[in-house]
């Protein structure tokens, strides 16, 4: 055991929980030898492979499958007791965090974040940079980022998904619309009037797909890459658009559109918070996302 030390355990866990070395390796901010060097001891340690490497990324063995839930509790343990002695204090730290939010995170989520930052961390301040999913796993394993907010669900191994809440679409209309009125629209109507649609880094693919779904493709106008930009679009318009519901609720309420039932399924958005896996975070970076999360979880129940 001289030889066998908690940067191992880490290793080991890290390997097992992304399939990755790359991936590993950004989490302990080390090079990816580093971590090839690490596999050999534990290899040799357990005298077993331990992984496989695959065209998916790195397949445990079953010695592997057997040592993960002991080794991952230990450590656990551990560096619940390592952080308990090096905590986070919110009420006294001065901190700074950089997450990254869609243009819909900073219309409905960031105002509720900045409303319970002073009151529960007064040393805090938060920088707010734009969201690209294709590239923010990325951007946290480099530790460029804290956390982001996301509604596309990611299988990406470099990062852990914390669950907010489940959200639901739809239509946004001017509110004298001619021809759409009441609270809800048939499928006949949807498909005879003319679309707005959003597309882009920050995901919600689901309304787009949907009107595909139904062939209404050919009645999208207008295409653009932020929702942010949709009321003043539709409230001088006869178009139409489709909107998560926590955002379109704020965008009647301040603007003269008003909000339809559609009549076509779409998947709900999963919005979630994204960040290193648990064993990768600092003390500070455990209370962002407990914060985050907490402060969140109930937002479309406001």
């Amino acid at each position: 055991m001289r030889d066998f030390d908690l940067n191992l355990v880490r290793t080991f866990v890290l390997l097992y929980e992304t399939r990755s070395v790359t991936a590993t390796a950004e989490a302990l901010h080390v090079t990816q030898p580093t971590v090839s060097y690490g596999l050999q001891k534990l290899r040799r340690r357990f005298e077993d492979e331990l992984f496989r490497r695959t065209g998916a990324g790195l397949a445990p063995t079953t010695t592997a499958r057997a040592l993960y839930e002991p080794l991952h509790r230990a450590l656990s343990e551990i560096e619940t007791t390592v952080s308990g002695a090096h905590s986070f204090d919110p009420a006294t730290a001065r901190a700074a965090f950089t997450v990254c939010l869609s243009d819909l995170g900073e219309v409905a989520l960031l105002p509720r974040l900045m409303a319970a930052l002073p009151r529960q961390a007064p040393g805090t301040t938060l920088t707010v940079r734009p969201l690209d999913i294709r590239g923010a796993a990325d951007q946290l394993g480099r530790g460029e980022i804290d956390a982001f907010i996301a509604s596309t669900p990611l299988g990406s191994p470099r990062v852990e998904r914390i669950p907010l809440f489940s959200e639901g679409y739809v239509a946004v209309v001017a509110r004298d619309h001619p021809r759409l009125r009441g609270r809800s629209v048939d499928l006949a109507a949807l498909g005879a009037e003319q679309h707005v649609t959003v597309s882009g880094p920050a995901g919600h693919e689901g309304p787009r797909r949907a009107l595909e779904a139904h062939g209404l493709l050919h009645q999208v106008v207008l295409d653009v890459t932020r929702f942010a930009g949709l009321p003043y679009l539709i409230q001088d318009s006869e178009l139409v658009a489709v909107a998560p519901r926590l955002v379109a609720r704020m965008f009647a309420a301040d603007h003269r559109v008003r909000l339809l039932e559609l009549p076509i399924d779409i998947e709900p958005a999963q919005v979630a918070v994204y960040a290193r896996h648990a064993h990768a975070r600092t003390p500070a970076q455990h209370w962002l996302v407990d914060f985050m999360r907490d402060t969140l979880v109930d937002a479309t129940e406001a």
